[in-house]
């Protein structure tokens, strides 16, 4: 296992703050790249995939962008974009509210469904062997310390 010094080629110390910024961000790169590799045969991104669990999460009831929105993990995501590409896909389908016209409602659609159905046990494998390192402790102390940086 590297040491975040000889991934970075430095051999000045690192303020422990800054170490410890820099080793989450490189920890987040490569989970991020680990499961858009699992992914990439389905043809969508992680910031997709969300969405789609967003909506999956609706269980057949409607939604609108904004309520995705503020359900995304990456909150500088175009969820505009991203639906429309996920309607491309099949995946999504997007009305017009029959009761006010101002307001769209999004649905996942069966091929979505099964979309997920086929990528959840992947993305789950990649996420135990990306963190099988470390003890189940050693799993909630983690969370519970990430939790704790973001407040």
């Amino acid at each position: 296992m590297k040491e975040l010094e000889d991934i970075i080629k430095t051999k000045s110390e690192i303020a422990l703050s800054k170490k410890t910024v820099l080793n989450v961000s490189l920890t987040h790169v490569n989970f991020k790249d680990a499961i858009s590799n699992v992914l990439k045969p389905f043809d969508i991104s992680i910031e997709q995939f969300n969405v789609l669990r967003i909506l999956r999460g609706q269980h057949g009831k409607p939604t609108n962008l904004q309520d995705i929105q503020d359900r995304m993990v990456s909150k500088m995501s175009n969820t505009t974009r991203l639906v429309d590409k996920l309607i491309t896909k099949g995946f999504v389908e997007r009305f017009i509210c029959e009761d006010n016209r101002r307001k769209v409602e999004i649905f996942i659609t069966k091929q979505g469904l099964e979309a997920l159905n086929s990528i959840d046990p992947k993305v789950l494998s990649a996420e135990t062997e990306l963190t099988e390192i470390l003890t189940t402790a050693e799993l909630n102390t983690l969370n519970t310390l990430l939790t704790k940086l973001r407040k």
